[in-house]
């Protein structure tokens, strides 16, 4: 089902509901499996726009926080040979890698609303969002990556593919 299907079946007291659901803290929950499909509807709709943006718009000029070049700077600082391009999991998600990533992300904790939030992130930079090509993350993590592939030139590739995909359609229309 569409997602947004899903939210016009809630109405306006439902979306309000599930809004207001979605600004409480982890801690007032236990495992509601509705919330876990609101947070996952959320984080879907956040993938889909994003991928629709470095697809429309020429990524080395998007901007994604006000504070994209202190994020820059603090990833390169921390992960200087990070591979971007295509993500090793392990590299985010192995007990080692947590301990490396925690100092990096809480640096982020009062500059970037809701830097801690679960949010998609593409393993293959040139691929769009797919189970297989598709992980969980921080939203920090999210940007970090991600303001690191568009500035570096990696997410072009989704760029230039749409915007030929989009000239060989007028062409033959």
């Amino acid at each position: 089902m569409d997602t947004g299907d899903v939210l016009a079946s809630l109405g306006v007291e439902g979306a309000t509901a599930a809004a207001h659901a979605l600004s409480l803290p982890a801690e007032a929950y236990g495992n509601d499996a509705q919330l876990e499909v609101m947070w996952a509807m959320k984080a879907y709709n956040h993938a889909e726009v994003y991928f629709n943006l470095i697809s429309s718009v020429d990524p080395k000029f998007l901007k994604l926080t006000k504070s994209d070049d202190m994020i820059y700077t603090k990833f390169r600082e921390d992960f200087p040979d990070f591979d971007i391009k295509i993500l090793d999991a392990e590299l985010l998600k192995s007990p080692e890698a947590k301990e490396k990533w925690r100092p990096f992300c809480n640096h982020f904790e009062h500059l970037v609303e809701d830097f801690n939030y679960g949010t998609l992130l593409r393993l293959d930079c040139e691929k769009d969002y797919t189970e297989e090509n598709t992980i969980f993350a921080t939203r920090i993590q999210f940007f970090a990556i991600e303001i690191a592939r568009n500035r570096e030139g990696y997410n072009s590739v989704v760029y230039n593919t749409s915007a030929k995909t989009k000239r060989q359609k007028k062409e033959q229309s």
